[in-house]
Order: structure tokens, then C-alpha cells, then sequence
């Protein structure tokens, strides 16, 4: 159920002239793909505040602008990334390299792939969570980059270790969890002979164009990193523990998320308004513990932001975390959208459904109303909560989840709607009153 206003303003309206003092800054550019480097083919900076976008091309990733202090800047990076997980590196490196799978977690197959420096036996070893060895084998391998095919088996994760020559690398491989009664596989699929990967080599056909967005207000000169790694547990953050709970992070692309909903604070009954109390205080739908254990809480939206203003704040979110703005929230739709990349003016529509199949893309793969269910394809796993809505009742679990982000307009503040009966994402601006779900999105970090 969804409550919309329509506001009517007359508006009696005094030009002024602002000077607005403008300065120069210097931002400087670079990315990662997890935490490996990967070169970035352009990055585009678009005034969200001001207007007006400058786009600059490798290998110029460092330039100067002329900005107002306080513009909203979005910085979008495009990469060109290989799914064999092959970076460029130094041929003079004289032991193994072992590269992060592609793609990570598995559906059903991913590449596995890694450089040997000189002649030698390669040892791969496959591991279950147990410690059970799961499969093993050798190879004679030439210097150069070596290929594998990894079919997963019906576990959700894995440890594969090569070792070559006495050196030996681990990764982590993670799977949906979709392969019930598979057998692990491991495949050789060929090698590049002695040089590294390039745009003109044989494996140039299988090259992926990705793009990663940041968003900040400088105010003096920064350095940025894009971050090209999704749907992996953020680097470095896999979980958080925050008043009692252990919450589960998902990376996509530069932005790190709680994978869950937040369920902080004491439950209240749902006739009740949440107050500044010094009390965190939450709905549970139906009134039922097991319904916060299950979607999160339900929080009006002075509850959530604690009682101030500034869009941005950590609120309710864990140190280090803040409530994510209405800007943030288009960064994530563009990053998931197949459609409509990040930037693009579809997300600024407001009241109205947008995008292909961002919804579809962040949904969970079940508990949606009439097969409503999405694919979850960056592992959002947004859930069907429902809402308290004004007048203190509670409606549509397993037809909506509804997100709150911490930006206010006129007196109303902007969320996000996704529904059984959509594939794309609402933004609305929605009563204050109403208790909706909360994501936090972690401080901008530089990997």
C-alpha cells in the first residue's frame, strides 16, 4: 500500500545574486578489481550539483577542476576487465601467481586462471569449509597463463590451492549454492604461451566493460579509488558485529553494503510513535520478534537519522557506517541495472518506476508474493519486509520492501520501493511517520 501527496506551491520568487567562490582542486584516479590493480580505460565526473560532466581518458587519470565548494561530484569509472581473472604483470616475476576466480561466487562454472614463471609441475588442490580434500591433481606446465574450469560441487565454499615450483597460492571460492548432487570438476582449457595478456590476444573476444561509480563533496585535492569487485563480502569487512548481531557485507562495486536489513533497538507495539527518548526503538511486523529476526526492524525516519537532519548521517548505522542519500541509492540501482548505467537521467525520475530490471536484480530469489521473486544477481537480497504505516498498522510483507534513504524533500524524505509485481525500482518521496527498512552503507574507503 502505497499513500501518495500531491503538494501544491505558490511560489513568490526574489532573484539574488550569489557569488559563489569557485577554486581548483586536483582528483586523482585509480582502480582495483578486489584487490588487485586494473587499469582504467575513462572516467567521467558529472557536477550533480552545478550541471555538467568532463570526461577524461587512460592513461590521464589525474585532472584539475574548477568547482564551488559543497558540489555533489559522481565520479564513474570504466574498466575493461577479463573473466579469466588475468592482469597484467611483470614478466620478469619469477614465482606463481595465483588470480582471484571469475566469476566469484559460482552458478555454475567459473575460470580459474594464474601465471607460471618457468617450467615446473603445478599441484592443485581443491578443499571443502571441512578441511576435506575434495579433488587433486598435476600438471607439466610451460611458463606463461594457464586456464582451469572449475565446476563447483554442492558445497557453498571452497579452497583451491596451486602450488609451483615450492610456491604456493590459495583462493576462497564461493557458489550459490545451486548444485545439488554435483560432483567438483576441475578442467585444463588452454594457456597464453610466455607474454601477457592483451587486447590482441585470443582471449580478447571474452573482454567485459565495467563501470564503478563514487560519489563525494571535495573540498581540497583527493585521491579515489573505484573498486570493480561485485558480489563478493566487502575486502577487508566480511562481517560486522554491532549491538549483539553479526551482520554479513556484499560489495558492489565501489559501494560496501549490509547484506541484511538493520534490527537495532527495543521493540515497541506498532500503535505506538517512535520518540527521541534516548532509546532506539523498532516495529517488528505483526508485533513479532521473529518478524525483526526475519526482514529487520520497521523505523520512522527521525528514528532512524536519531533525530537530525543532515543527509548522510550514520543514525542508527554501525560506526564507520551511515544511512545512504537519495544520490547513493542511484549509484546502486545504475551498478545493478542492465539497461541504464550509473549517471543516467532514468534514476532522477521521481514517483514513478524506473530502470529494466534493477528490482529483479535486487530482489531475493524467493518468498515475493505470486512468484514475484527476483534473481538477486549482486546478492543485495533485498526482502519483501512490508511497512507500519501511519495510524499505526502494518501491511504488504511479501508484496514490498521498502528502504528509507536520509534525504529529506519538503518535509518528506525519498525511499525505495521494490514490489512482487515489478522488475524495476520506485523512488517517492513517502511520510516521515511511515516504519520502513534500513540498509547502511559503509564510509567511503580506499581499498
Amino acid at each position: 500500500m502505497k499513500s501518495k501527496l500531491t503538494l501544491l506551491f505558490a511560489f513568490t520568487i526574489t532573484c539574488m545574486m550569489v557569488m559563489g567562490q569557485r577554486s581548483a582542486i586536483e582528483l586523482t584516479f585509480t582502480a582495483v578489481n578486489n584487490t588487485m590493480h586494473v587499469q582504467l580505460d575513462s572516467i567521467k565526473i558529472m557536477n550533480r550539483t552545478q550541471g555538467g560532466e568532463t570526461i577524461t581518458y587512460w592513461p590521464d587519470t589525474t585532472l584539475s577542476l574548477e568547482i564551488t565548494p559543497g558540489d555533489l561530484l559522481l565520479y564513474i569509472g570504466h574498466a575493461t576487465l577479463s573473466p579469466f581473472g588475468v592482469q597484467e604483470i611483470s614478466q620478469d616475476i619469477q614465482q606463481l601467481k595465483l588470480f582471484p576466480n571469475f566469476p566469484n561466487p559460482v552458478y555454475d562454472q567459473s575460470t580459474v586462471s594464474m601465471w607460471i614463471p618457468e617450467t615446473g609441475v603445478l599441484n592443485i588442490m581443491v578443499m571443502d569449509v571441512q578441511g576435506r580434500i575434495i579433488l587433486a591433481d598435476d600438471w607439466q606446465l610451460d611458463r606463461g597463463h594457464h586456464f582451469f574450469t572449475f565446476i563447483p560441487g554442492d558445497g557453498n565454499l571452497y579452497f583451491l590451492t596451486a602450488t609451483c615450483n615450492g610456491v604456493a597460492q590459495s583462493i576462497k571460492i564461493l557458489t550459490t549454492g545451486h548444485q545439488d548432487g554435483q560432483r567438483c570438476l576441475l578442467d585444463y582449457t588452454g594457456s597464453i604461451q610466455g607474454e601477457n595478456f592483451s587486447k590482441a590476444s585470443p582471449q580478447a573476444n571474452n573482454l567485459i566493460s565495467q563501470q564503478s561509480g563514487i560519489l563525494d563533496t571535495p573540498l581540497e585535492d583527493q585521491s579515489y579509488t573505484f573498486q570493480f569487485a561485485t558480489n563478493i563480502p566487502c575486502p577487508e569487512t566480511p562481517t560486522v558485529e554491532y549491538e549483539g548481531q553479526e551482520y554479513n557485507t556484499i560489495q558492489i562495486f565501489s559501494q560496501c553494503w549490509l547484506k541484511e536489513n538493520l534490527n537495532v533497538g527495543e521493540m515497541i507495539d506498532v500503535t505506538m510513535e517512535q520518540s527521541n527518548n534516548g532509546t532506539i526503538e523498532k516495529y517488528c511486523y505483526n508485533n513479532e520478534p521473529d518478524s525483526c529476526a526475519k526482514y529487520g526492524g520497521l523505523y520512522q525516519w527521525n528514528e532512524m537519522m536519531q533525530y537530525a537532519s543532515q543527509q548522510g548521517a550514520q543514525g542508527i548505522c554501525p560506526p564507520g557506517w551511515h544511512l545512504p542519500t537519495d544520490e547513493e541509492w542511484k549509484v546502486l540501482e545504475g551498478a545493478v541495472d542492465s539497461q541504464y548505467g550509473i549517471g543516467n537521467a532514468e534514476w532522477d525520475i521521481d514517483d514513478h518506476w524506473r530502470g529494466y530490471d534493477a528490482g529483479t536484480n535486487l530482489k531475493t530469489t524467493s518468498g515475493w508474493y505470486a512468484n514475484g521473486n527476483g534473481t538477486d544477481l549482486f546478492s543485495f537480497s533485498g526482502l519483501p519486509g512490508g511497512a507500519r504505516y501511519d495510524g499505526g498498522f502494518f501491511g504488504d510483507v511479501g508484496n514490498y520492501g521498502i528502504w528509507w534513504t536520509s534525504t529529506e524533500d519538503y518535509g518528506y524524505a525519498w525511499g525505495r520501493y521494490l514490489s512482487y509485481g515489478n522488475p524495476e525500482v520506485d523512488r517517492d518521496y513517502s511520510y516521515e511517520g511511515y516504519g520502513f527498512s534500513v540498509r547502511c552503507l559503509r564510509d567511503y574507503y580506499a581499498p
